[in-house]
């Protein structure tokens, strides 16, 4: 089951390397796009509204904003993408049309049922005999999926659709017909499957979604009314179901569904806090990015704690063995300042004492997040990867206090480690723990 889980996970990560474009082009489209912040940047005698440069940002801002919109379908096909074990070009076709399917099928349910874009807007319901705030809860359950009037699913339908595909796919892609039939053998007969079974998967997710909706609203404010308590509480568990491979699984309902919450932008609708803070790069309307967005706490120990946690590691090395910790040490802290993957060093130290990962790593990480929240930190990106777009509209951006943060929680997990390294050393290590033993090699006496 848990390996199961960690292959869900990671297939989860397939369509998120999307956002990364989006936020790249979101970033740089919207900074040229913006006269205003051109003329604040002296390009106005290149950039003129209207003109073909202009023109050109534009719609390579469109293109960031195009993968928000449609992410359900890039999750659909992505996840059946990832959980297919052979023939994965058919089982991502799979997910696209278990999506359209489930979405078909809702829309035709709510049809039957009298429930269109007319009878579920607020002032409908009220009329009706709802209150102001039912009115709005049950209204929020809806939404349109390229086009179709359905449930306001989110990401969610996507990974149902991809789980869901994959599932079948993987169980009767060798499926063979009698030769009369062989044309439909394989892959083909799950494609027909899937028109099968998008019928009852429909109906059931029809009756069930409301119930979940309306669970997921109810998670969502209690996040947000548990203020600091549920910030370091998702920090912490952000860290400490990484060696399970399930931290996305915290992450992804926070970042992108109406579990990290809802905000208007520019008469949009956006859900999820990273969908928002891009919805705030493209808009120039918005003069800063939200404060509470799960995410910034991570430039904390992306800049400063990891790279403080790995000189530790390093000193605390036998001289004649500090080439080979830091061979080590030294990619897998560009990977996590550069890039944002943190893996490579958590592993690291994780593995040889997980003392170092669980009792300072976590709680020090869940700490980062409410800091930052405290300090009204709110900019763009965990790693140098993300930080241009910061660059080209800096009147968003409020990053002062990481002026002094990032330096101290470097100090902070400098000094924790290289006590806790050598503290640990000195304790005589149970037989059975193998990595403790390989650590102690290393370990500067």
């Amino acid at each position: 089951m848990k390996a199961k889980i960690q292959v869900f996970a990671g297939s989860m990560m397939i369509p998120v390397i999307l956002l990364v474009v989006a936020g790249i082009f979101i970033g740089v489209g919207a900074a040229f796009a913006n006269i205003e912040n051109v003329n604040a940047l002296h390009l106005g005698w290149l950039i003129k509204e209207g003109n073909l440069v202009h023109s050109f940002f534009v719609v390579i801002n469109s293109l960031g904003f195009m993968v928000m919109r449609f992410l359900p379908v890039f999750f659909a096909v992505g996840i059946a993408f990832g959980l297919a074990k052979k023939e994965k070009g058919w089982s991502a076709l799979g997910g696209l049309v278990l999506f359209l399917g489930i979405n078909t099928v809702i829309n035709t349910m709510m049809s039957i049922n009298n429930l269109t874009p007319d009878t579920t807007t607020i002032e409908a319901l009220m009329k009706n005999g709802y209150s102001e705030l039912d009115a709005k809860n049950f209204n929020s359950l809806f939404g349109h999926n390229l086009g179709i009037f359905s449930y306001n699913m989110g990401i969610f339908s996507g990974l149902i659709a991809g789980a869901v595909a994959s599932f079948f796919h993987n169980r009767y892609c060798d499926k063979q017909l009698p030769n009369a039939l062989s044309f439909f053998s394989g892959p083909r007969y799950v494609q027909i499957l899937n028109f099968i079974v998008v019928v009852p998967v429909g109906i059931i997710l029809y009756y069930a979604w409301p119930t979940i909706g309306l669970g997921l609203a109810g998670l969502s404010h209690f996040i947000t009314a548990s203020g600091l308590i549920g910030t370091f509480v998702f920090g912490a568990l952000d860290r400490a179901l990484l060696p399970i491979g399930i931290h996305h699984l915290i992450a992804f309902p926070i970042e992108y569904t109406s579990v990290g919450g809802t905000m208007m932008v520019d008469g949009t609708l956006y859900e999820g806090v990273r969908n928002v803070m891009l919805a705030q790069m493209g808009s120039p309307e918005e003069t800063s990015y939200i404060v509470r967005n799960f995410t910034t706490g991570r430039v904390l120990f992306h800049f400063g704690g990891l790279p403080g946690a790995a000189l530790a590691m390093y000193l605390t090395a036998k001289k004649e063995n500090r080439k080979k910790v830091a061979s080590l040490l030294v990619p897998a802290i560009l990977t996590a300042v550069l890039i944002g993957v943190t893996e490579p060093i958590e592993y690291t130290f994780l593995f040889v004492q997980p003392l170092l990962f669980f009792l300072i790593h976590v709680p020090l990480s869940g700490l980062s997040y409410v800091l930052t929240e405290i300090l009204n930190v709110s900019i763009i990106g965990t790693a140098v990867r993300d930080m241009f777009p910061n660059l080209l509209q800096t009147d968003k951006v409020h990053a002062l206090s990481l002026l002094f943060l990032i330096p101290a929680y470097f100090a902070a997990y400098y000094f924790a480690f290289r006590w806790a390294i050598l503290k640990f050393n000195s304790i005589s290590k149970p037989p059975a723990v193998k990595t403790a033993r390989m650590h102690s090699s290393f370990i500067r006496k």
